[in-house]
């Protein structure tokens, strides 16, 4: 699993990979008790490696829609690679 080899939890993978995207402006979280809340804060501070982002941009291509009612629209950052790493 990406998140084992990476030495972080599957949480912290997903919240740091949103973070990372230029196109994402907030990333919600849902903890249910103060003990979700305090493991989930500490993907802030996770900076997932080019390596990383790319594998999973190879098991998820950018502009997949698992729904095709998400389809019809795709954003910039996704249509142009370049927008696709904030650094």
């Amino acid at each position: 699993m990406l998140a084992d080899d990476a030495g972080i939890s599957l949480v912290h993978l997903a919240l740091a990979f949103a973070l990372e995207h230029p196109a994402v402006s907030s990333v919600i979280i849902g903890p249910r008790t103060m003990e979700h809340l305090d493991g989930q804060l500490g993907a802030a501070d996770i900076r997932l490696e080019a390596a990383l982002l790319d594998r999973i941009d190879e098991l998820v291509p950018p502009g997949t829609n698992l729904n095709t009612a998400d389809a019809g629209w795709t954003p910039p950052a996704v249509a142009d690679t370049s927008q696709r790493r904030r650094r």
